[in-house]
């Protein structure tokens, strides 16, 4: 037993000196670099290859700050075709390192024109166009201003547009194919796309003064997802979130917020103390989130828009304190949960990119 052991020890110190001295050639440091390189250039996708509706969450704060979260997004793949609701700052840094498929990309939907749902616009443009590869202008669904808004990134990106084609040529920058083509969502015709398989609908929810502000729901081969968007308790995101197999709902903890209020009324941070009030009357607590998805029959709930977002178990605790008694199927989400729902099934999949 004593020989083995030794013959082990110095064949596993002889390996250790092969590699070591492997490591300092440079023909070998070239070899293991374009290794690396070719698993760069042909990621693993992280979205599941079986015909599904995925729900994934690349952002899931408000705007009060956490280095470990991004602001609101969600990304929707129906069978292999890709749909982003918001595009909140942070999350096309979530999206790039987990490598989603950018040429996949169909469409971008905004729920409403408050800056953490929008800020990675133009990032979000340019991912599609340069790395997608994408042969016409960036669709863009919104409500009333979000022409303003893809207006302006027009206008302030117009250089850019004109500098990478001119570096890169057609193949890699083609001008038309840069910008965006907005269409503003009429309530009145609320369905947005419907080729037969896939079915995307609109409908308003109340974030007074922001007015309209939207929800969305997606229907894919009997599977179903609806996205609250920012909202109070709202019967309109309930008749339209009726039996769908998964609710992504915003979530307020009123216990957090007035924690947060009063250390900062303590400190005199009148900004602080005043917006932690503010915010309150717009969106929805979460016993309120529970109960709407409750009575629309939901299959599973996601929390996602955590307002605030906790960091650490204690916090979740508190946040969430109650919602057990009332409903099982339910998730606090973080940046990366992923929700998979394959078609031809009842099953619901909560896993996480990470």
């Amino acid at each position: 037993m004593k020989k083995l052991l030794k013959y082990l020890v110095i064949i596993v110190v002889i390996f250790i000196v092969i590699v070591f001295i492997l490591l300092r050639q440079p023909a070998f440091q070239d070899r293991l670099l374009e290794s690396a390189l070719e698993n760069i250039a042909t990621p693993s996708s992280y979205l599941p290859e079986e015909d599904a509706l995925t729900g994934v969450v690349c952002g899931s704060r408000a705007p009060i700050p956490d280095p470990a979260r991004a602001e609101t997004c969600i990304l929707i793949q129906a069978g292999k075709d890709i749909y982003i609701f918001d595009t909140g700052g942070g999350s096309i840094e979530n999206l790039n390192n987990w490598n989603t498929p950018w040429e996949r990309v169909q469409a971008i939907f905004y729920t409403h024109l408050h800056s953490d749902h929008i800020f990675d616009i133009a990032d979000f443009h340019q991912a599609t166009w340069i790395i997608g590869g994408r042969e016409s202008k960036q669709k863009v669904y919104g409500p009333v201003g979000v022409q303003m808004l893809t207006d302006g990134i027009e206008l302030a990106y117009t250089k850019d547009y004109f500098f990478r084609n001119e570096h890169h040529g057609d193949t890699i920058a083609p001008l038309d194919a840069a910008g965006f083509d907005t269409q503003t969502v009429d309530l009145n015709s609320p369905i947005l796309i419907d080729d037969g398989d896939l079915k995307i609908t609109a409908y308003n929810v109340s974030h007074d003064p922001v007015d309209p502000a939207l929800g969305y729901r997606i229907d894919y081969k009997g599977r179903s997802i609806s996205i609250s968007g920012d909202t109070i308790y709202d019967k309109n995101l309930v008749n339209n979130s009726k039996n769908v197999d998964v609710l992504f709902h915003e979530a307020m903890s009123l216990d957090l917020l007035n924690i947060i209020n009063k250390n900062a009324e303590r400190v005199d941070n009148t900004m602080a103390a005043k917006v932690t009030i503010d915010i309150q009357d717009y969106h929805t607590p979460i016993l309120e989130v529970v109960k709407a998805a409750k009575e629309a029959n939901v299959g599973h709930l996601v929390f996602y828009h955590h307002l605030p977002a906790p960091r650490s178990q204690l916090m979740q605790n508190i946040m969430y304190r109650g919602v057990d008694k009332i409903m099982e199927n339910w998730t606090a989400s973080h940046d990366g949960t992923m929700v998979i729902l394959p078609t031809d099934s009842d099953e619901i999949i909560i896993t996480s990119v990470d």
